[in-house]
């Protein structure tokens, strides 16, 4: 079975494109290239705990909602919320309402401040652990890595929750931690132009 269909310019996309029109834009213009804004990491994260059990069409199209939900995801903000929040979170439509996972971003967010704190930044604990391209099969036939299973660890060491391997692989197949567009995917030289030119982000010096 081919790993990439033809797209609207017909252009081979990695095959999972098919699945929804609007996967099209979000393939070509975000998925795999570098992140380094905390920000975006720590929303990403948190959307792929809520995406558990669901689809990510689900969820690519509660963005926005979960967005404004959530103060864009400002995890600074949301480490503030309260018992009142979450109830208030419990009777948005606009989300996936769910206690579990909502209380897992606000504690997320939580052991994000505190992260900050000890890294500098999200990103320079999180790009630790970018994936080794060289010691993995063909794009798209796994979901998870070795490095994924090493930061899931990581993560709950630190107390964060809904962060098992292969959500914690969807993440870094998204942020750009492994480029895992399909061969022959169009986008896929594209993402690595742009990891080759990406400046990783340096941990705490003082870190051991």
């Amino acid at each position: 079975m081919s790993q990439t269909i033809s797209g609207p310019d017909n252009q081979p996309r990695c095959a999972w494109c098919a699945a929804a029109p609007e996967f099209f834009d979000y393939h070509d213009n975000e998925w795999g290239f570098p992140v380094d804004d905390d920000i975006r990491l720590f929303e990403k994260i948190c959307l792929e705990s809520f995406q558990s059990g669901l689809s990510w069409r689900t969820i690519l199209a509660k963005r926005e909602n979960f967005r404004r939900a959530f103060h864009g995801f400002d995890f600074y903000r949301v480490a503030e919320f309260t018992e009142q929040d979450i109830e208030r979170l419990l009777q948005d439509e606009g989300i996936v309402r769910h206690r579990g996972k909502i209380e897992a971003v606000i504690n997320n967010a939580r052991r994000a401040c505190e992260m900050v704190k000890e890294y500098h930044s999200l990103a320079a604990f999180f790009w630790q652990y970018e994936t080794d391209e060289a010691s993995l099969n063909a794009p798209q036939t796994r979901s998870s890595s070795p490095e994924s299973v090493a930061l899931s660890k990581a993560l709950k060491k630190i107390g964060w929750k809904f962060v098992g391997p292969t959500t914690v692989y969807a993440f870094m197949q998204a942020m750009g931690l492994v480029n895992d567009h399909a061969e022959g995917c169009i986008t896929r030289t594209e993402v690595a132009k742009a990891r080759k030119k990406f400046q990783r982000p340096a941990a705490n010096p003082d870190h051991p």
